[in-house]
């Protein structure tokens, strides 16, 4: 089952741009289809290796910051096609 995941890392703190570098980079190397936005990260493919590498990143991302946020949105459907019609 293919799904699409709209990520946004948010560290509480003043230097918050490594945290987020290499939130994406950890993301960047699992194989997926990944489209970066200046707002949130999409992460597109089979439901196990997408969720796999989320937790992976995730985890070094809170292990590394004292304070921080992810907002995470799922839609069952790889959409990483879709393009505007209007």
């Amino acid at each position: 089952m293919d799904i699409s995941v709209e990520l946004t890392l948010t560290p509480l703190q003043d230097h918050y741009e490594t945290p987020i570098i290499d939130f994406i980079k950890e993301l960047r190397a699992s194989g997926c289809t990944i489209h970066e936005t200046p707002l949130s990260t999409q992460i597109y493919g089979d439901f196990n290796t997408v969720m796999s590498s989320i937790n992976q990143a995730t985890q070094k991302a809170f292990e590394n910051s004292e304070h921080i946020i992810l907002h995470m949105k799922i839609v069952k459907s790889n959409r990483s096609d879709y393009e505007p019609f209007f």
